[in-house]
């Protein structure tokens, strides 16, 4: 499924597809002809109130024979009793989302930050930054805080796959804490498989400041030259102008859509979202 992605373009991270089945073992899957895989699909739920559909794809010599219809009725059943279920469109696919019931909701644009030395302007990590945060890393997380900050951020809170994601020993994980031991930001930076050779994916990156998000990135951008994605929603106006003012420019689009139940929480603190598989 991973060497499937990247021939794809979708820039899988490492260990990413581990993290899918941890998240709900019973929503991934893979299709085939007797013992040939062929397609894939994951329909991951959650929790109760919410799923997600994506890594959707039949191998090239094997489209058009009506097995992606399968694998897709199987997640959408998989899922069908959940009051929202979200994906990732791209623009040719709106329309037939569309049809089964997927209203759009945001644009997401991935943004690509070209192989590079340092950021723009060191991010200190340790001190205290401005006598207001302090930028920690790895084991130095403190993981309620950060629960705590994105469950009130997250239109259905994620403990679990959270917990999961910030601890996947494959990557580098920063936050911002105050002196009293809130959070005030986080994000992750993972190696992914470009269609070309490696690179890094940011994603989530979540800050309650435009000052926040950017120390974060700057603080992720150290020690990791190469190529740099990240997945930006549409619905933060902040973002754009703080990423191009970092070296990466617009490479792509997407479209969330959802059925059912459209979530309200706002993405205006929202900079990067953790992956497009999984929402």
């Amino acid at each position: 499924m991973t060497e499937w992605a990247r021939r794809e373009g979708f820039a899988p991270g490492a260990g990413d597809v581990e993290i899918y089945r941890h998240t709900d073992r019973q929503g991934v899957w893979v299709g085939c002809l007797g013992s040939e895989p062929v397609g894939c699909i994951a329909g991951v739920r959650y929790n109760a109130a919410y799923g997600f559909i994506g890594l959707f794809l039949v191998v090239p010599e094997h489209r058009g024979k009506g097995y992606g219809i399968q694998l897709w009725r199987q997640a959408l059943e998989h899922l069908s009793d959940l009051p929202t279920i979200g994906l990732e469109a791209a623009p040719d696919r709106v329309e037939d989302y569309a049809g089964w019931g997927f209203v759009p909701a945001s644009p997401t644009t991935r943004w690509r930050r070209p192989g590079s030395g340092a950021s723009t302007r060191p991010a200190e990590t340790g001190p205290c930054l401005a006598a207001t945060w302090c930028l920690v890393q790895g084991e130095a997380v403190p993981e309620r805080a950060v629960q705590r900050f994105d469950a009130r951020r997250e239109p259905t809170p994620r403990p679990h796959f959270l917990r999961q994601w910030l601890h996947q020993p494959i990557g580098t994980v920063h936050a911002l804490v105050d002196r009293q031991g809130a959070c005030h930001g986080f994000g992750r930076l993972r190696p992914c498989l470009l269609k070309r050779g490696e690179g890094w994916r940011v994603g989530p990156l979540v800050a309650d400041h435009p000052a926040a998000a950017r120390a974060l990135l700057e603080g992720l951008l150290q020690n990791h030259p190469g190529v740099v994605l990240i997945d930006g929603p549409g619905a933060n106006a902040q973002a754009p102008p703080l990423l191009r003012s970092l070296g990466f420019t617009p490479v792509s689009s997407t479209l969330r859509m959802y059925r059912g139940e459209v979530p309200t929480a706002s993405l205006e603190e929202v900079y990067g979202l953790a992956c497009l598989e999984l929402g």
